[in-house]
């Protein structure tokens, strides 16, 4: 790994460079390289300016120095020749030097994560004043162009129909999309989330690229409806979280079959629970989180519904009814061991999918989704019922949050057998019975709020549940036991487990009738003992039976001795 400046012109000599040896007063010269086609230093601890020797290089081809701690700004390029530049990932500042975009030959321009700052005129990238390259337009050669991640603001520029990756999110962009974005047929990646682009979506949006498979437009003020997907075959992605944009959900979608996320979370999107998006066969992350849809979950209708899916969040909508017992049936992804599974889900070394989720209370963005995170939110909505047994199933899970809702009905002990759950939120509904007892199982969880309902009797103690707080438990008045100040008293009889009434419910077998069958039995007993033991017969028939007894014991032991 280099450490340092790289070498500077010599003072006494502009066609050397000067590099600093062993001795403070001695320095070794070597002659300019002005044939140098490519310099490669990438990811090393590099740092001070970049060398004003490297912008006069006729010959230039490859400058890679990304990944270092260079300072200062970025000077023009006196000669044509770049075919590919890496800037990103260092500390430099100040504006985008004109003659980049005057590199006819360019075709990877990579300036992100760094301070750079000015006006991006809407210009710029398509009428530059001749230059002494000889051009009028943007390089029509340039495959990436990435400068996400600094300060840059102005319009958004118009890409030629060259790019295949075009990256401006995270900087302070202004105004609409332009419609003339839709020229740009070869774009796969599309990024211009965190900024502060207002106006409606250009309806050319949904079919301009066969190719393109990431679409985030997240986090900006965009506003209208989302248009219709006609050729967006290849899409994997499609961010539209924190915007304004209303309306259904456009059912074009399911053109595109290999659509792997679909947020569109902190919306005004309306309708009732898109339930065709279950025949996507590729879908893992389905985020609709705080909007405005509406009604019950309901039944799926496909056969296979929601096959890959390990994130589901529908949480702060309007959906009421049942929870959606038939879709739990159906998450396989849920269910399925991810052990060995590690990684992120990632698309390239441009892009990277990143989410926000509320984990264990708190809002909290996954830069990158790990392959093994898997997370149900429906918090927030209008549910009521029971929790059904069979959400122990989905043993995958990581987070489980139903708080917020209308639920009825005890904690089913089956949520035991979610081994790796980190964090269980059953809060503010109207959940009864005790905490079982085989929660305390959980060695994973790390975060449990059941607070504000209507649970009693003791909590558990040990392992996990040492840990928990009074926050864990607050707004039920029938729980006594660490760590909250009331004590249990043990000689009062305890309400009964509700694991026999979880598998009844489940094996369709009714624990009355049998009680019923025992108290009848018993009643009728007592009765014939009664009138026996009352009766002056009693005496006699006893004797009878003992002189019986007696009798066939003695023979027994005779004929055991005869043989």
């Amino acid at each position: 790994m280099f450490v340092g400046h790289l070498p500077e012109i010599c003072t006494n000599n502009s066609t050397k460079l000067c590099f600093p040896s062993n001795s403070s007063n001695d320095q070794l010269e070597v002659s300019l390289p002005l044939y140098l086609e490519s310099l490669i230093l990438d990811d090393n601890l590099l740092n001070g300016s970049i060398s004003t020797w490297l912008y006069s290089l006729p010959s230039l081809k490859v400058l890679h120095l990304a990944m270092n701690q260079f300072t200062g700004s970025i000077n023009e390029f006196h000669s044509c020749s770049l075919e590919s530049l890496y800037l990103n990932q260092n500390r430099l500042h100040g504006h985008i030097p004109r003659s980049l975009f005057q590199q006819v030959n360019l075709r990877n321009l990579d300036l992100s994560s760094n301070s750079l700052s000015g006006v991006v005129e809407f210009d710029q990238f398509s009428k530059l004043n001749k230059s002494s390259c000889r051009t009028r337009e943007f390089p029509n050669s340039l495959f990436i162009l990435d400068i996400s991640d600094n300060q840059l603001h102005g319009l958004v520029p118009i890409p030629p129909p060259s790019l295949h990756l075009f990256s401006m999110s995270n900087n302070q962009l202004t105004g609409n999309i332009p419609s003339q974005i839709c020229n740009a047929s070869a774009l796969e990646v599309l990024d211009l989330s965190n900024n502060t682009l207002n106006g409606s979506l250009p309806r050319c949006l949904g079919n301009f690229s066969e190719d393109l498979w990431v679409l985030d437009l997240r986090n900006n003020r965009l506003q209208g409806m989302i248009p219709i997907f006609a050729k967006l075959k290849s899409l994997s992605i499609l961010n539209f979280n924190d915007n304004q944009l209303e309306g259904p959900l456009p059912q074009s979608l399911l053109t595109c079959k290999n659509l792997e996320v679909l947020d569109v979370g902190n919306n005004k999107i309306n309708g009732s629970f898109p339930n065709w998006l279950e025949s996507l066969p590729e879908l893992q992350v389905l985020i609709l989180r705080s909007n405005r849809f509406y009604g019950p979950v309901g039944d799926p209708t496909a056969r296979f519904p929601f096959q890959k899916l390990r994130i589901m969040d529908l949480s702060n909508n309007d959906f009421t009814g049942h929870l959606p017992r038939k879709y739990f049936e159906s998450l396989s992804a849920m269910m399925e061991s991810h052990a060995g599974k590690f990684g992120y889900m990632e698309y390239s070394y441009y892009y990277t999918e990143s989410v926000i989720v509320d984990m264990k209370g708190v809002y909290t963005k996954l830069e990158k989704i790990p392959k093994i995170f898997v997370f149900i939110d429906l918090s927030r909505n209008q549910f009521l019922g029971e929790i059904p047994n069979l959400i122990g199933r989905l043993k995958s899970l990581h987070g489980l949050n139903f708080s917020h809702n209308e639920l009825s009905g005890s904690i089913p002990p089956s949520l035991r057998n979610l081994s790796n759950l980190e964090w269980l939120d059953l809060s503010s509904n109207q959940l009864v019975g005790v905490i079982p007892e085989q929660l305390a199982d959980l060695t994973s969880l790390e975060f449990l709020k059941l607070s504000h309902n209507k649970l009693v009797g003791p909590i558990p103690h040990g392992k996990q549940f040492n840990t928990f707080e009074n926050d864990s438990y607050i707004g039920n008045s029938g729980l006594c036991g660490f760590p909250l100040s009331k004590t249990c008293n043990n000689e009062q009889e305890q309400p009964p487990s509700p694991t026999n009434v979880h598998q009844a419910e489940d094996d369709g077998f009714d624990w009355k009738f049998v009680w019923m069958g025992y108290i009848s039995g018993l009643v009728i007993g007592l009765s014939i003992g009664y009138i026996v033991l009352s009766s002056g017969k009693f005496d006699h028939w006893f004797s009878q039976w003992a002189v019986r007894r007696m009798w066939y014991k003695l023979n027994a032991r005779l004929r055991g001795r005869r043989n």
